[in-house]
């Protein structure tokens, strides 16, 4: 199983299963082309816990909980739960930060940009080709001695504080207690809060998100999915394995959205999505430029984080904070929105270009300073 799990076939696998099931939760009750967004889903959380008060954009998405606790069980059956810190931890903080703000720009981490497109939004291209361009730049930097510093063994609370905080989360998406009781609308009067309204309110049933996520986890533990490992690995050394994965993703997610009619091609109006090309570009270039500095995408963060490593863990902190302030300081990218028979297109504010352009200036920055 081990050989298998480390073959093409395995991560060709890996990348079919999520293909299957980011649809599926879609068409079980998930925002449309959101079945899977690992940026989205934390921003969720981070409102749900009342980090940020977008109240569209509020709940403990049992997907993420899954991620961390089925890699840290597949890490503990095949004895790879492995406690390990590194260096550096404030720059990886900082860096979940830029990441988040930067896809939240586009609306979408690399997971819902490949979902996206095969679900027939075209912005997911322009989104693509920023993703690339910024790991490229982080490429140049690992090629010219880019090293936050080597993991290190570490004590156990290390490797347990992640997968114990997604236990909590999980505890309180279950019995959702209102600490401050409700308001005469019958509203939550503090956290934890969950969307009435909007994409917040839209999510499949506890039970099978968190098994899809437990899923997801277990498979992406094993194979080592990534999707910015991807890019990385074929423009650093020409290979293609991790790639492999990441097509099987696509195209299996391009059929069962044909199948499940859920296919609708076109740039403009996309569900929770903006046709402004140039910032769907630049959001996705600066979290892509993160990524590469960081060692590796959200999704991969959170398997790491999983199996022991505290860096990771650092790093998804940083990007629900992340999230927090892009959505306290109207950072974050407004979708298309039909008015009166017109398109209006959306996109980030005055304030979230100049997120984007502070984001770029200090991961370079970073990059450039922390070359040995």
């Amino acid at each position: 199983m081990t050989r298998f799990f480390s073959s093409r076939w395995g991560i060709i696998t890996a990348g079919a299963v999520i293909g299957v099931l980011a649809p599926l939760l879609q068409r079980f009750g998930n925002p449309p082309n959101m079945g899977i967004c690992v940026a989205c889903f934390e921003r969720d959380i981070a409102g749900a816990l009342g980090l940020h008060r977008a109240a569209v954009v509020q709940y403990i998405r049992p997907e993420i909980i899954g991620f961390v606790l089925g890699a840290l069980i597949a890490a503990l059956i095949f004895k790879e739960f492995k406690p390990r810190t590194g260096s550096a931890p404030i720059v990886r903080f900082v860096l979940g930060v830029f990441a988040m703000i930067g896809a939240l720009v586009f609306l979408g981490c690399p997971w819902r940009a490949l979902l996206r497109l095969a679900g027939g939004d075209w912005n997911a291209i322009l989104a693509l080709l920023g993703l690339i361009t910024g790991i490229a730049i982080g490429i140049w930097f690992l090629k010219n001695g880019y090293n936050l510093g080597r993991s290190h063994q570490a004590k156990p609370v290390v490797g347990w504080i992640m997968p114990g905080i997604m236990v909590l989360l999980l505890l309180l998406v279950i019995f959702q207690p209102a600490f401050y009781g409700f308001n005469e609308d019958g509203s939550r009067a503090g956290p934890i809060f969950f969307s009435v309204k909007g994409p917040g309110s839209l999510h499949a049933p506890l039970l099978i998100s968190l098994a899809v996520g437990l899923i997801i986890g277990f498979l992406a533990q094993r194979t080592r999915f990534c999707t910015m490992g991807s890019i990385r690995d074929v423009i650093l050394m020409g290979d293609t394995h991790l790639i492999s994965g990441v097509g099987a993703l696509l195209v299996v997610a391009f059929i069962v959205n044909l199948l499940l009619s859920q296919f609708h091609p076109g740039f403009a109006a996309q569900p929770v999505s903006h046709s402004n090309h140039l910032w769907n570009f630049l959001g996705m270039m600066l979290a892509g430029l993160a990524f590469a500095l960081a060692g590796g995408c959200p999704g991969r963060q959170l398997f790491l984080a999983g199996e022991g490593d505290g860096d990771a863990a650092i790093f998804v902190t940083g990007m629900i904070v992340g999230a927090a302030f892009a959505h306290n300081f109207n950072l974050a990218g407004s979708p298309d929105a039909v008015v009166e028979g017109v398109l209006k297109v959306g996109g980030p504010s005055p304030y979230g270009m100049a997120a984007v352009a502070i984001g770029l200036v200090v991961c370079l920055l970073i990059g450039f300073s922390a070359r040995e």
